[in-house]
């Protein structure tokens, strides 16, 4: 990598971001099989409290809960041999718990604007950012699995389209909550009797085509302005709503150049809604199996490809492609016209599935390569090669940092803490200290003005309510 910057010159003077991908058990659906990850996790606080406080101790930047607001249906055969959605804590609960047993960790969790309402999102968020300092952060999704629906009076996934204009407008309602209060609008004057002015407290008086919301939001502005804006997903309609609201954006690891050309066309995007490039940071996703040597490292990925259950990996597959995949053999091609002409979840990684089974690799291979990379990378090596690919990447302009998506949980994540983080700090790319107390501060992103405050200061003071 020194050779790479003196040929090219390729420096920056940020340094990347890191977040833990947290999965109770790990990312691998055979993780909660490893003997470094602990099985009764899913119910015990303290194991994700001791994944927070490794992700903080290295001054990572968040933890982000992944989540589905439903159990999994389908093969009960497969489905008694994968904990991961079975079984686990409801996202909310538990960053309000982690948000008082922490103090620099950003806590991400995701919620579906297909499944809450807007006023009540608002208010936990807001309620979380307080609580934890100014360290909310909300992953935003529009969900992509039928089986939530059935939860929530609906007959499985509303249409693509539909979900994402629902989805900008319930973005757009919880950022006006998120605006009720200035930020000086509390008083809090004693003498006076009077709490907060009255000329600072506004009402949204919201009616759109998906919500009607009066407001206003019954909890003062937000210690960071608002809360941090997460959000993923590959197609038109995700990428023109991160490029309008999101400030980090979770992608696909797929390859370096597919990857610049995302980071390339997000951030340039960005210019449309009058936004910087820099408000917004990419973390593609990656696995990350790392050993003091490369033996150790790849007896790491073995190890659990030989702990998943083939009727496992055949029904994430299946699942993913909606496709049957019962009665093929393991070791026979995939069957290329049981691929459907479009992804019902991540574009990218359709793409890259795709490309796979058109290269004529078996069923078998296709599952394996699924379970490793079903939302990021597999990177497999020393601490020198996973940090020599975190830097191409980085100063490549393929990403402003890494979401770590760790095989189990807590094992792999202390492994990289130990081995990669001392390399990266090394070479000068990653944080020694907290640069502040808010995830907003620690990322780099601004605190966006709240839009009364902004009138208020265009009109020379007077605003409406």
């Amino acid at each position: 990598m020194a050779a790479l910057r003196e040929v090219t010159g390729m420096t920056r003077a940020d340094k990347l971001k890191l977040g833990t991908f947290v999965y109770t058990f790990g990312y691998n659906p055979a993780g909660w099989l490893h003997p470094g990850s602990d099985v009764n996790g899913a119910n015990d606080f303290r194991h994700l409290l001791k994944v927070a406080q490794i992700s903080e101790a290295a001054k990572f930047d968040f933890m982000f809960l992944a989540d589905s607001p439903a159990a999994a249906i389908g093969d009960p055969e497969a489905l008694c041999r994968l904990p991961t959605k079975m079984n686990r804590f409801e996202p909310l609960s538990l960053l309000s718990a982690l948000a008082v047993s922490t103090s620099h960790l950003g806590l991400v969790a995701t919620a579906s604007t297909s499944y809450y309402e807007p006023f009540n999102l608002a208010r936990i968020f807001a309620s979380i950012d307080h609580l934890s300092g100014g360290r909310a952060c909300w992953n935003v999704v529009t969900s992509d699995h039928d089986e939530t629906g059935y939860n929530f009076n609906r007959e499985g996934l509303d249409p693509h389209a539909l979900r994402y204009e629902r989805g900008k407008e319930f973005v757009d309602v919880v950022f006006g909550l998120w605006d009720s209060y200035e930020p000086d609008a509390l008083k809090l004057d004693r003498e006076s009797g009077v709490y907060y002015d009255k000329d600072k407290l506004h009402t949204l008086n919201h009616k759109g085509k998906h919500f009607q919301v009066r407001g206003p939001l019954n909890i003062a502005a937000s210690p960071q302005g608002r809360p941090v804006i997460a959000q993923a997903g590959g197609s038109e309609a995700g990428i023109e709503l991160a490029a309008e609201t999101a400030e980090v954006v979770f992608s696909l690891a797929s390859n370096l150049k597919r990857s610049q050309d995302f980071y390339a066309a997000l951030k340039e995007r960005m210019g449309k809604f009058g936004r910087h490039p820099d408000e917004l940071k990419v973390m593609p996703g990656v696995v990350i199996n790392v050993g003091r040597t490369e033996a150790e490292a790849r007896e790491k990925v073995e190890y659990l490809a030989d702990k998943l259950h083939p009727d496992v990996g055949r029904a994430m597959l299946a699942e993913f492609l909606e496709a049957d995949l019962s009665g093929v053999p393991l070791d026979q091609p995939f069957p290329k016209d049981r691929l459907p002409a479009a992804p019902k979840g991540s574009k990218a990684l359709f793409d890259e599935l795709t490309d796979f089974v058109m290269k004529g690799h078996t069923v078998g291979e296709l599952i394996k390569l699924f379970s490793e990379k079903h939302t990021g990378n597999g990177i497999t090596g020393t601490p020198a090669v996973v940090a020599d690919f975190m830097e191409e990447w980085f100063q490549g302009r393929a990403a402003d940092g890494f979401i770590v998506m760790c095989p189990t949980l807590p094992a792999a994540l202390e492994d990289f803490t130990e081995l990669v983080v001392p390399e990266l700090r090394r070479r000068g790319l990653f944080r020694d200290e907290y640069e502040g107390t808010t995830l907003r501060a620690n990322l780099g992103i601004p605190v966006p003005e709240n839009r009364h405050a902004r009138a208020r200061r265009q009109l020379g003071g007077a605003v409406t309510a």
